[in-house]
């Protein structure tokens, strides 16, 4: 199973990300690790393929009362963690890994950063995808692709000059 992972997409609009859907016909899911910024990107994604999501710290009260927070999911044989990673204490990577503490999972995905990385911490794989369109002090846009078989996990990260 393929799946996109994205977060941080800050946009008025979904434009900016039908080269997304049209690239990766591939994947089976679209993960957004919230900061939609407008509803329509979030309509937009649920229409492409399956989704799964949660919201930002600067998501609409609209997008709140749509998505959860932070959510576990299975994806293929894997139990997935989906969080923003906003809040205060330690890093991103500290509260996205805090969130889950009580939850059996595999796989945590969270943003906010806007620092793309995979790492693994206490056996769990840890991914954020940083920003495919605001990459802040980073140099590029990234995403990650996200390959889960029977026989092991394979995350990639995706930079580009421009989106």
């Amino acid at each position: 199973m393929k799946a996109i992972v994205i977060s941080d997409s800050h946009l008025k609009s979904p434009e900016k990300l039908t080269w997304l859907a049209r690239k990766h016909t591939d994947a089976s899911m679209i993960i957004h690790a919230g900061d939609y910024t407008d509803s329509s990107v979030l309509t937009f994604l649920q229409s492409q393929q399956a989704f799964w999501g949660v919201w930002g710290n600067v998501d609409s009260d609209r997008i709140k009362s749509t998505l959860p927070e932070k959510r576990v999911f299975p994806l293929a044989s894997y139990q997935v963690g989906l969080y923003h990673g906003h809040g205060t204490g330690g890093t991103t990577a500290d509260r996205a890994f805090r969130a889950f503490a009580n939850e059996n999972v595999d796989i945590i995905i969270f943003g906010h950063s806007h620092q793309p990385c995979i790492f693994t911490r206490n056996k769990i794989i840890m991914l954020n995808p940083g920003s495919i369109t605001a990459k802040r002090k980073e140099r590029w846009f990234s995403y990650i692709v996200l390959d889960l078989e029977p026989t092991g996990v394979s995350a990639r990260l995706v930079f580009l000059n421009d989106c």
